[in-house]
């Protein structure tokens, strides 16, 4: 049983219902689903999470990734416990795939015969997966330092790429720039897949914590999770009241963003007490997370702000470093993204931010073979 009610606009406060929402009609601003709790008081299962979502995802296997401990990397780090939750475990190989499954369906039941994206990668992929598994059509405009294997993938899925000179920016201005453009009957089939332009892709990250509570059974001391645009933060910490409000757990956990220090907006912000602002010139190896302008920007440093959590940067070394920490210490193959947000833990052990007695999760968000290269050129350099 849903008790999803229907969408509230962030910015002013109106309502929509409509099957494939996308922004605020009035407004234009970022929608997030409601839902009446008091339906689910005790509730739901973690294998439920669809009570908690506004459509039923298109399912290819996504969730339920596995919660790792990692004892020697808790150890080292000196706290109680220390987990690593997954998400490379999910079909296109990252957390994306959860958000993706709720878009394609949300564009099917509104008749939409075309995913649209501008990606850094990621998501340009699992879009074109879910778009093939819906009978959709895809537009993917990626940048050219995109990761190869993203590339490869959204061609093999079928979807039509746009391989954009440059960074993320850059494809992001080729695609609003197509869709203006567009005649407004062809403007009609497109559904807009990227983070906030819908808000069905923020949501479908809530079962991620879900999962980490029904495994643990209880609510983590805290959670770092390494930050591209921000919706993984935001659903996180959402799907934390969720279960506090519903009786499910008695706690929430501390929320930490982690980014790199060459793009880095919302841990600037975090830090500076203000609002996200574009960073100026980004530059990073973990080309994942290199969003100076994040869509959920401003939802994620409220999210960390509220759980009492921070934000840290850590150095692109230290990343690679981390990245092949987890390798050599826990045997996980992670992304680069989350040797970020394992560095993040070391600094925020350093500082007193975590405890010697805290259990403490960090999401890996993406698998590790995207990233193999530029790990093993790191280990290279170091003469291993």
């Amino acid at each position: 049983m849903t008790s999803f009610e229907g969408f509230r606009c962030a910015d002013c406060g109106t309502t929509a219902t409509g099957e494939g929402a996308t922004t605020c009609p009035d407004c234009n601003g970022a929608l997030d689903a409601t839902y009446d709790l008091d339906e689910l008081v005790g509730g739901p299962p973690a294998d439920r999470p669809g009570d908690l979502l506004p459509v039923a995802p298109v399912g290819m296997g996504e969730g339920k990734t596995p919660l790792v401990e990692a004892p020697r990397l808790a150890e080292e780090l000196d706290v109680g416990t220390l987990r690593l939750k997954d998400e490379g475990h999910n079909p296109t190989g990252s957390v994306v795939d959860r958000g993706m499954s709720l878009v394609a369906a949300a564009a099917d039941d509104a008749g939409a015969d075309t995913l649209a994206l501008a990606t850094t990668g990621d998501a340009g992929q699992s879009a074109a997966a879910y778009a093939a598994r819906t009978g959709l059509l895809s537009r993917v405009f990626v940048p050219s330092r995109a990761n190869f294997i993203n590339k490869a993938m959204i061609n093999v899925h079928g979807g039509d790429m746009r391989v954009v000179e440059g960074r993320y920016g850059d494809a992001r201005e080729t695609y609003e720039t197509e869709r203006e453009e567009l005649p407004a009957a062809d403007a009609e089939t497109w559904f807009p897949a990227g983070t906030l332009e819908s808000p069905y892709r923020h949501e479908g990250f809530k079962p991620v914590y879900y999962e980490i509570a029904a495994a643990l059974g209880t609510a983590p001391d805290a959670v770092v999770v390494p930050v591209a645009h921000g919706g993984v933060v935001a659903a996180v910490w959402k799907a934390a009241r969720e279960l506090e409000r519903l009786g499910v757990v008695d706690a929430r956990p501390r929320v930490y963003a982690a980014q790199p220090d060459g793009c880095a907006p919302v841990v600037e912000a975090v830090e500076g007490g203000h609002d996200p602002e574009p960073w100026e010139v980004p530059d990073t190896v973990a080309g994942a997370l290199e969003i100076p302008a994040p869509a959920a920007g401003l939802p994620a440093v409220e999210a960390v702000r509220a759980s009492g959590g921070t934000g840290v940067a850590v150095g692109d070394e230290d990343a690679l470093d981390s990245a092949a920490t987890v390798a050599q210490h826990a045997g996980l193959e992670v992304s680069v993204a989350c040797g970020v947000a394992v560095a993040a833990a070391w600094r925020l052990r350093d500082d007193g931010e975590l405890a010697a007695d805290d259990t403490v999760v960090v999401l890996n968000t993406g698998a590790g073979n995207r990233d193999a290269d530029i790990v093993r050129s790191r280990l290279m350099s170091q003469g291993v």
